[in-house]
């Protein structure tokens, strides 16, 4: 019997290239996310790949109600799930904490914080029942050192971190792994998000160097994945070459 992964945020960037690159690795997939129309597009391609079969859930993971609706009811068949990425995440805004748009911080503290904690908690019972599990969180650099106008991103991925560890030791005794792989400069809709659809500015962050595509960073997702069972990749910081930390990138203009 083939595993199930459960890929949060997979309409696009990361989340997109780890669904595929887990179906390449023989999984099946539950795939969720606020876009229909692109999920159902990703499905499209999934299933084209040794006979994968696909479940989509269009949800927002900041909405407790919906994700539990979605993931408290599933299909018997899809009940299973042995591998959950939380990747579902943003960055909104990049202001000093004195002019914090209250919004962009909500935003950001109910999809990486409360959506992954939302998601985790629906999830993880079933883990218990079946006797194993794995959840890997997609945290960032990030959650390892802040940078300037950062403060509330920054905050929310060193929760990321914490969790990780806190639902590792809550859960080793439950035969459920915990990872986390925190990116760097990655180029995704990332920047987009961040300033607001001003694609000319989100353009200029990658400008000069090469940064990470979501593919290497999935690639790095489905190796921690299908590790033997008894190895834990318990957390992996990974960075474009030209990158050495959150604010200094060596840039070729």
């Amino acid at each position: 019997m083939k595993k199930i992964a459960l890929v949060t945020g997979a309409t696009s960037g990361i989340g997109e290239a780890t669904a595929l690159g887990l179906a390449k690795a023989g999984y099946d997939l539950i795939i969720t996310g606020r876009r229909d129309a692109l999920l159902s597009e990703l499905k499209e391609r999934i299933e084209k790949i040794d006979e994968c079969k696909v479940l989509t859930l269009c949800f927002d993971v900041r909405i407790e109600q919906e994700v539990n609706n979605h993931l408290q009811s599933l299909p018997e068949e899809w009940s299973k799930i042995d591998l959950l990425v939380n990747n579902a995440g943003l960055a909104v805004g990049l202001s000093p904490v004195n002019d914090g748009v209250i919004d962009d911080w909500e935003r950001m503290i109910d999809t990486n914080i409360k959506g992954l904690l939302y998601v985790t908690r629906a999830l993880v019972p079933h883990m218990i029942s079946n006797g194993k599990g794995h959840i890997i969180n997609i945290g960032s650099i990030a959650g390892k050192s802040v940078y300037p106008n950062g403060n509330v991103y920054c905050a929310t991925k060193y929760a990321v971190d914490a969790l990780s560890k806190g639902m590792s030791m809550d859960l080793v005794n439950h035969n459920i792994k915990v990872s986390q792989v925190c990116p760097g400069a990655v180029e995704t809709e990332f920047s987009i998000v961040r300033f607001k659809g001003d694609k000319e500015r989100a353009d200029n962050v990658y400008k000069g160097f090469q940064p990470l595509s979501a593919t290497d960073v999935a690639d790095a997702i489905v190796f921690i994945a299908t590790a033997p069972d008894h190895v834990n990749i318990s957390d992996m910081v990974i960075m474009p070459k030209a990158q050495a930390s959150p604010v200094q990138i060596y840039k070729k203009l």
